[in-house]
């Protein structure tokens, strides 16, 4: 390969890894939002990223399309480690065309999913997306469709966790509602099928971005996300911790951990918890963290059906899921949202 050849390779890693542009990015940090390649550095272990398919193009010459190439096309897919344990995962740039989705792109991601399969590990997607990219068309859309496939043969077999880390719209959250859990990063973050814009043009209907689709609404209100973040490094962070719970696959055994709590250790406290008045509310939670090693508990969905709690928790080392009523709330009875 000539040195002319060599330097053009060097030159397209350089614009990959810039996205798009020092202003751009700049405006992506002013908003409280990181680079997509900045969250994949927070989310796997240092140095153990290896990208696929850094410098792929899109293939759309309409519209002035072809005077708009950016290699990587916006999308940052691999695969790396969290806590030594191989995971799959893509991140959009919303630096790159609003982070749209394209055909080039979505063939990126379907092949981090193909070999999430193949090989039992889980998949992470990390969204900050417009949606599908609107000049090409139905191309684009038909590229929603073979990650919403992947979406199903992957359930159940290995976990799958979405992150929405910026103005979420359109396909860009029909694939993450599929997932297994969703995480949402509270003022930044929001996922909506279609915007406020488009619902006062068909319903004559006011709605903020927050109301309709904010972290908070699907949390508490839709139940579609089952974690609340505060930026995107506790988020990132809070997606490493759970992946300490969940086994790599359906046929592998949930993670052990070693732990200092005796398994012969008694609690006085718990004695005096339920209250002896049948009509007197307590809180679970304080009965959860003292059966459990270490007093840790993961809860899952914590703002949903309050009445209910979830979550994942160890004991003697060994990863549990909890299911419990909860007094404080709705006397702990059941509903159609618990």
């Amino acid at each position: 390969m000539s040195m002319n050849r060599l330097e053009e390779v060097r030159q397209r890693h350089q614009r990959a890894e810039a996205g798009g542009g020092a202003d751009r990015m700049a405006r992506q940090h002013s908003e409280g939002k990181l680079s997509a390649r900045e969250r994949i550095d927070l989310l796997l272990d240092e140095g153990s990223f290896e990208e696929l398919d850094k410098l792929v193009r899109h293939r759309c010459r309409n519209f002035g399309m072809d005077e708009q190439v950016v290699d990587g096309d916006g999308f940052v897919t691999g695969h790396g480690l969290i806590h030594g344990r191989q995971v799959f995962v893509f991140a959009q740039d919303f630096t790159v065309f609003g982070g749209s989705l394209s055909e080039a792109n979505a063939q990126k991601i379907v092949k981090v999913m193909d070999l999430a399969l193949k090989t039992g590990a889980p998949i992470i997607g990390l969204n900050d997306s417009g949606g599908a990219r609107i000049q090409e068309g139905v191309v684009s859309l038909a590229g929603y469709a073979d990650i919403f496939l992947r979406n199903t043969l992957a359930s159940g077999v290995v976990p799958q966790t979405s992150a929405i880390m910026g103005p979420c719209a359109g396909g860009a959250v029909y694939s993450p509602a599929l997932t297994d859990f969703v995480f949402m990063v509270d003022r930044t973050s929001h996922m909506f099928v279609t915007g406020p814009d488009v619902i006062k043009t068909v319903t004559h209907e006011d709605v903020t971005k927050e109301n309709l689709g904010g972290a908070m609404t699907h949390n508490s209100m839709s139940g579609v996300a089952q974690f609340l973040a505060h930026d995107d490094q506790d988020c990132l962070q809070s997606i490493r911790e759970l992946m300490r719970f969940l086994p790599q696959n359906n046929l592998d055994g949930v993670p052990r951990t070693a732990t200092q709590d005796p398994a012969d250790r008694t609690d006085r406290e718990l004695d005096g918890l339920i209250p002896e008045e049948s009509n007197k509310p307590y809180d679970i939670k304080d009965v959860i963290t003292r059966v459990v090693d270490d007093s840790c508990f993961f809860e899952v969905a914590e703002h949903f059906a309050r009445n209910i709690v979830i979550g994942f928790a160890r004991m003697a080392g060994e990863t549990i899921g909890i299911v419990a009523n909860q007094p404080a709330h709705l006397a702990g009875c059941l509903d159609i949202n618990s």
